[in-house]
C-alpha cells in the first residue's frame, strides 16, 4: 500500500548527489515506487535539455516541471504550460547582470545558455528563466531589489548565492498543482522532496513536504518531515518511510 500516489522529486542536492549522480539505493527505491503505481516526477530548476540523462537513467520520460514551474510536461511530450518572461523584461534583467558584473545564465524555450554566449540575438528568444549569481550578499541585495520592484516577475533561489526569475506567480507549486489537475489528483495526494527555498512552496503545499538533511535550516522547520542529505540516500530513506 501507498500513502501518496505522485511523488515529486528536487534534483540538485535531493535527488543527485554532490557530483550529480543518481546513488543505488536511491534508484533502487524510485523504482519500488514505479512500480507500485506511484506517479514520479521531477520538480526542478533545470532545463529540459539537462535533464534528459536522469531521465533515460530512471525509465521517466513524461509529466515534468521544470525551470521552478516555467514549463510544465505532460504524457507524450505534451506542453501543459509555458510561461514566458517578457523581451523587455529579460533587456532589464541582462543589464542588471552586467551592471553589478555578476555571472548570469538562463534557458530559453531551445536551450540553456550561459553568459559567454550571450549576444544581441539572445533578446529575440523566448525565455522561461533568468539566472544570476554572485559572491558578495550586498551586490546580490541590491539587485534583489531592483528585481524586486518589476511586478512581472518573481524572485526564488537554490543557493545561498544566486537568484532564479521567472514569471511572477509561477513555482514547482503551480507546475506541481498543473500536473495534479492534469491527472486528476490532489495536492494531498502529493509528497514532495527537496532542499532549498525554490521547494518551500511545494513541500507546504504537497501532502507531505520532506525537506533532505543538507536544506537549509528554514526549509527544514516548515517542511512536514526532515529525511537523511543528498549524500547518505536521503531520497531512498524518505521513500521507504513515508511512502510506503
Amino acid at each position: 500500500m501507498v500513502n501518496y500516489r505522485l511523488l515529486a522529486l528536487d534534483l540538485d542536492e535531493t535527488l543527485l548527489t554532490k557530483d550529480k549522480r543518481i546513488s543505488v539505493q536511491n534508484k533502487k527505491w524510485i523504482e519500488y515506487a514505479i512500480n507500485s503505481g506511484v506517479i514520479v516526477i521531477f520538480a526542478t530548476g533545470r532545463g529540459r535539455e539537462r535533464i534528459t540523462k536522469i531521465q533515460e537513467e530512471l525509465g521517466l520520460d513524461t509529466l515534468m516541471v521544470l525551470v521552478n514551474g516555467g514549463e510544465v510536461w505532460g504524457n507524450n511530450s505534451e506542453i501543459l504550460e509555458r510561461s514566458i518572461i517578457s523581451a523587455e523584461d529579460i533587456r532589464k534583467l541582462h543589464h542588471f547582470s552586467e551592471n553589478a558584473n555578476a555571472s548570469y545564465w538562463g534557458y530559453n524555450v531551445e536551450s540553456f545558455v550561459g553568459r559567454k554566449e550571450w549576444n544581441e540575438e539572445m533578446f529575440s528568444k523566448e525565455w522561461l528563466k533568468f539566472g544570476i549569481r554572485h559572491s558578495d550578499q550586498n551586490v546580490l541585495q541590491k539587485i534583489r531589489e531592483q528585481i524586486s520592484e518589476i511586478p512581472t516577475l518573481g524572485i526564488t533561489s537554490s543557493g545561498s548565492n544566486n537568484l532564479e526569475i521567472g514569471l511572477n506567480g509561477k513555482s514547482k507549486k503551480t507546475g506541481v498543482e498543473k500536473i495534479c489537475d492534469y491527472m486528476e489528483l490532489k495536492m494531498e495526494e502529493v509528497m514532495a522532496i527537496g532542499d532549498n527555498y525554490n521547494d518551500l512552496c511545494l513541500l507546504k503545499a504537497a501532502g507531505l513536504g520532506i525537506a533532505m538533511g543538507n536544506a537549509e535550516q528554514v526549509i527544514k522547520e516548515k517542511a512536514d518531515a526532515v529525511t537523511d542529505t543528498n549524500e547518505r540516500d536521503g531520497v531512498a530513506k524518505a521513500i521507504q518511510k513515508y511512502l510506503f
